[in-house]
């Protein structure tokens, strides 16, 4: 999300949890009720598997978590959530894809092109530099504390055929095709490790790097992102 390094936005995320947890629930009680369309089996769903992890992370009850599956299949009646995307450029040049989860278009689009207009930007198409993947996080302490080789896990991962994988300092990125996602989480399982996150991401293609004086606007973007209600996700083309 952050554009910089997704580990940053994953703690913001955390914090944002115990400050605001009744949000949080209803962000992610709409993920799962949108990834439940697809089908409210978690084994053949992986959009669902990777959004009711996501929820129980977040220690979110296990009645929310079943009422927002309900609601998914059409078990339960309740206002319509959609799932919209919007592109856009923000100066220079930085290609951004924001995914909402709302049940009021209007709000969502014009709360959303005012954040853009804001910061210089404006909507347009970038989503040709994107492609859909399962993104995993492994953090390199829980693999410290597995005892675990990155270069042994990097070859078992290449043998399972994954895209590709990115070493961070704070871990470990693995992309890898939407099919593949659980796979990837069940060998990681079978080693105890517990992935920071394992989501369906859009990833650019070509990604470009910020010179270090506008890092700070385009963090003040991405919290302005964060802060939306409406805003569940947000991709970037950077480095």
């Amino acid at each position: 999300m952050s554009g910089h390094s997704k580990w940053a936005t994953t703690h913001r995320q955390k914090e944002l949890v115990d400050a605001k947890r009744g949000a949080v629930f209803t962000k992610l009680a709409n993920v799962i009720t949108i990834a439940a369309r697809k089908g409210g089996d978690i084994n053949a769903n992986p959009s669902l598997r990777a959004a009711v992890d996501r929820a129980r992370d977040a220690s979110m009850p296990k009645d929310n978590i079943e009422r927002a599956i309900k609601k998914g299949t059409g078990e339960l009646g309740g206002e319509q959530v959609e799932e919209l995307f919007y592109e856009g450029v923000v100066p220079p040049n930085v290609q951004i894809v924001v995914k909402c989860l709302t049940d009021n278009k209007n709000r969502s689009g014009s709360t959303v092109r005012h954040l853009f207009t804001k910061n210089g930007g404006a909507f347009g198409s970038v989503l040709w530099n994107f492609s859909q993947l399962g993104v995993v996080r492994v953090s390199s302490e829980a693999a410290r504390e597995k005892k675990i080789s990155g270069d042994e896990l990097e070859l078992e991962l290449i043998d399972l055929g994954i895209v590709d994988f990115k070493k961070e300092e704070e871990g470990l990125t693995i992309y890898t095709e939407v099919k593949d996602l659980q796979k990837v989480c069940d060998l990681l399982a079978s080693k105890g490790l517990k992935p920071e996150a394992a989501e369906i991401e859009y990833v650019a293609k070509d990604k470009i790097e910020l010179p270090a004086e506008q890092t700070e606007k385009m963090d003040k973007f991405f919290e302005e992102l964060d802060s939306n209600e409406d805003v569940n996700d947000y991709y970037s083309n950077l480095l």
